[in-house]
């Protein structure tokens, strides 16, 4: 049934980045009409449902990036917000561990940008860092960040979205985008006028953006994401220890991460994907996004563009549960191989490749106009950015427009 009422923003998408726009707008204006849709039954079925939980301490990124800018005050806030609400979270902290000279000189690197960046972090000993995990490995030195933490992503969104409800912002959930006519968004659960449309599609943002004629060099690469559980018990590892990244691309590599609760996980893969939502070998299977996606694998791979190739390999190696042990296991000697059960429930990175360059976007991209707004490659961490993200969206590109 097709609602009469015209809206002052519509939202496209109700994960992180939706659910904070919706807040900060509401919040500079409470009697602003806004509306919030989305594809789904309900919230969380995506990328921000199936997130990590890890609030991250904003040490990885360039200084000139929006990462850099909004990863240590998202991470307080949300905080502050969990806080506010009796939200758990896990103080647990994170270690960054080196294999070898050339991973220390990275640790080095890491150092200077979180100190840059304003970030709580501190290069220690080898053997300071087992006063913090016991049985942890790494090359002369870590870098420890107290600040690191996990939640519960899912119990965010939902707490957001009652939030909302009670200050008056509506939903409307199973309405898929299919197009627009002017400021008169056309979905699967009828048209929804508005003065102002804000486009955070997540794994859908780029095809939402172009067709409102934005986002034209920019096309969504999905990377599966998944965790193998630590069944045997939650006491081997007492904090998330990462390994040094590969700063050339966004992916952090195989680790440890400590859920809100205390249990133990590593992961996660980031394996290519042939359609947005390629969760399972036959889940939501779409020809086209298959046709689309593959062709521009095929030419990353071919031309080894970023090290796609090398990444593709490596990638596909982790489906080998052995291997994927073993990339943890060098890190925390005192982990069982053994003692891991079942993959969670797998996730999908919405990534965002630059056509004419045949590289992945590093950072938060947004293009608009008066009437439309769009968020794209709103990838990790997103979700520790999302709420002074959102206000940086909000001030510089809705309101001002």
């Amino acid at each position: 049934m097709q609602d009469k009422i015209h809206y002052d923003f519509l939202i496209i998408g109700s994960g992180i980045m939706g659910l904070a726009m919706a807040r900060f707008l509401n919040a500079e204006n409470p009697k602003a009409r806004i509306l919030v849709i989305d594809k789904e039954k309900e919230l969380g079925e995506h990328s921000s449902g199936r997130n990590s939980g890890v609030l991250h301490a904003g040490f990885y990124y360039t200084a000139n990036s929006l990462k850099a800018r909004f990863t240590v005050e998202g991470s307080r806030l949300l905080k502050e917000y969990c806080q506010k609400k009796n939200i758990p979270f896990n103080a647990c902290g994170k270690l960054v561990v080196a294999m070898d000279d050339k991973e220390l000189e990275m640790l080095h690197e890491l150092e200077r940008r979180g100190k840059r960046n304003g970030s709580n972090v501190t290069l220690i000993s080898a053997e300071e860092a087992k006063e913090y995990e016991p049985s942890v490995f790494t090359h002369k030195k870590a870098l420890y960040s107290p600040d690191t933490a996990s939640l519960d992503p899912v119990n965010v969104l939902r707490t957001l979205k009652d939030d909302l409800v009670k200050a008056g912002v509506k939903f409307v959930f199973e309405a898929k985008y299919l197009t627009h006519k002017n400021n008169v968004v056309v979905t699967s659960a009828g048209d929804f006028e508005a003065r102002k449309i804000i486009n955070c599609a997540g794994l859908y943002a780029d095809k939402v953006a172009q067709d409102f004629g934005f986002g034209k060099k920019y096309t969504m690469i999905p990377f599966k994401g998944l965790y193998l559980k630590y069944k045997k018990n939650k006491t081997d590892v007492r904090m998330n220890v990462y390994p040094v990244p590969n700063l050339k691309n966004p992916f952090l590599g195989v680790h440890f991460t400590k859920t809100v609760d205390g249990t133990i996980k590593i992961g996660p893969t980031a394996i290519p994907a042939f359609w947005r939502e390629n969760y399972a070998f036959n889940y939501r299977f779409q020809p086209k996004e298959l046709l689309e996606i593959a062709f521009e694998e095929s030419r990353l791979f071919f031309s080894n563009a970023f090290g796609f190739r090398d990444l593709a390999f490596e990638e596909i190696r982790k489906y080998h549960r052995d291997y994927f042990i073993g990339l943890s296991t060098r890190m925390v000697r005192s982990v069982d191989p053994q003692g891991f059960g079942e993959f969670t429930r797998p996730g999908m990175r919405a990534q965002l490749l630059d056509k004419t360059r045949r590289e992945l976007v590093q950072d938060f991209v947004i293009e608009g106009d008066k009437n439309s707004i769009h968020v794209l490659n709103a990838i990790s961490p997103a979700f520790t950015c999302a709420f002074p993200f959102a206000e940086f969206v909000g001030r510089e590109y809705v309101c001002a427009s």
